[in-house]
C-alpha cells in the first residue's frame, strides 16, 4: 500500500482484534463509541475502513463518506446498515460468516433446554424448602424423538443440526435457497412449505434475516394451528415473531414456550407483555456473547478489513446487494 488506510472502529471490540490494526504498519485507527448520527455523520468522512456492531449506519451517514471502501459488520446480520446507499456508493460490506455458528447453536439448545425442562420451576422447588413437592410438579419434556425446525439453514443451522440430532431429535430444514441435497448430507429432511409443517413441530428455531418476506413471518394464524406442546426460539432478528401474537398465543395455551434473545424494539419497551410471560424465557441479544466467539468475532471483524485492502478477503464473506 502507497499510503496508511484510515479505519473507523464503531463500538469497541475485542482487544485481540484490535491489536491486528495496532501492530499492522499500513494501518492508522480511531475509535468513536458515541453511535449519535451526528456524531458518526461528522466521524465517516475521511475513512477508508468501518468495523461496526450494533450502530445504525443510514444513508445520511454513508452519504458522508467520501472514501469509505469497505464495512465489516461485528456479526452475521446487517438489517442496521442501508445496503442501497452503500450500493450506490460502491462501498462493500463484510460479515464475521466464521464466528458465531457454534455459539448461536449452543444458546438455542440452551434455551431449547430450559423451556422443556421448566429450570426454573426446579430450582425454586429446591431453594424454597419445598423439595418433597417434586411429584406434583408438572412433568416436562424430552427432546429425544421430537420433531424440530430449522427455518433457515445457513452455517447457525448447520450447526445446531449436529446439536439436535445429539439429542436424537427428528430435523425438519425449511430453507429455499438449500438444496435437499445438503440438508439430507447433515441428517435432516427439507420441507418445501413452513405453513403446512409447522404443524406437526414440537420445535421451531428461526435463522433467517429480517425483511418484508420475514417480518410477522410468525403470527397469530401461524401460531394457532402449532402443536400445543410446540416451543419457538429466535435467535436471529427480532420481528421475525409477532411479539403481541406470541404472548396472545402462549396465554391461550396455543403452544407451550417460547424462547427470544432478540426483539422487534431493542430494548423491549416495559409495557412489552412478553416481559411478565412466564412461558418466554428470555436473553438480551446476547447469544453470541461467550469469550470465545468475542474473541473471534473481534478478531474476523478488523482481519475482514485488512484482508479487503490486502485483495485476499473471502468472497463467502461479502454481502452479495
Amino acid at each position: 500500500m502507497s499510503s496508511k488506510k484510515k479505519i473507523l472502529v464503531i463500538q469497541p471490540v475485542h482487544d485481540l482484534g484490535m491489536e491486528l490494526l495496532i501492530n499492522n504498519p499500513n494501518f492508522e485507527y480511531e475509535t468513536t463509541n458515541d453511535i449519535s448520527e451526528n456524531n458518526l455523520k461528522s466521524k465517516i468522512v475521511n475513512f477508508d475502513g468501518v468495523s461496526v456492531r450494533t450502530a445504525i449506519l443510514n444513508k445520511d451517514i454513508i452519504n458522508e463518506a467520501k472514501n469509505l471502501k469497505i464495512i465489516s459488520r461485528h456479526g452475521v446480520g446487517y438489517d442496521n446498515i442501508d445496503l442501497p446507499k452503500a450500493k450506490e456508493k460502491g462501498i462493500q460490506l463484510a460479515i464475521t460468516s466464521n464466528a458465531n455458528a457454534v455459539t448461536v447453536a449452543e444458546h438455542v439448545m440452551f434455551m431449547l433446554l430450559n423451556l422443556s425442562k421448566k429450570k426454573d420451576m426446579y430450582d425454586k422447588t429446591v431453594r424454597s424448602g419445598n423439595f418433597t413437592d417434586r411429584n406434583k410438579l408438572p412433568k416436562t419434556i424430552e427432546l429425544c424423538g421430537k420433531n424440530i425446525l430449522i427455518a433457515g439453514f445457513g452455517r447457525i443451522g448447520q450447526s445446531l443440526i449436529k446439536r439436535c440430532l445429539g439429542f436424537e431429535m427428528k430435523v425438519y430444514v425449511y430453507d429455499p435457497f438449500v438444496d435437499k441435497e445438503k440438508i439430507e448430507k447433515l441428517g435432516g429432511k427439507k420441507i418445501e412449505s413452513l405453513n403446512e409443517s409447522v404443524k406437526e413441530m414440537d420445535a421451531i428455531s428461526l435463522h433467517v434475516p429480517l425483511n418484508k418476506n420475514t417480518k410477522n413471518l410468525i403470527n397469530y394464524d401461524l401460531l394457532k394451528t402449532m402443536k400445543r406442546n410446540c416451543i419457538i426460539i429466535n435467535a436471529a432478528r427480532g420481528g421475525i415473531i409477532n411479539e403481541n401474537d406470541l404472548d396472545k398465543a402462549l396465554n391461550e395455551n396455543l403452544i407451550y414456550g417460547a424462547g427470544l434473545d432478540v426483539f422487534e424494539t431493542e430494548p423491549p419497551s416495559k409495557n412489552n407483555p412478553l416481559l411478565k410471560n412466564n412461558k418466554v424465557f428470555l436473553s438480551p441479544h446476547t447469544a453470541a456473547f461467550t469469550e470465545e466467539c468475542m474473541i473471534r468475532m473481534g478478531k474476523e471483524t478488523i482481519q475482514n478489513i485488512i484482508d479487503f485492502f490486502d485483495e485476499k478477503l473471502e468472497k463467502s464473506k461479502l454481502v452479495k446487494f
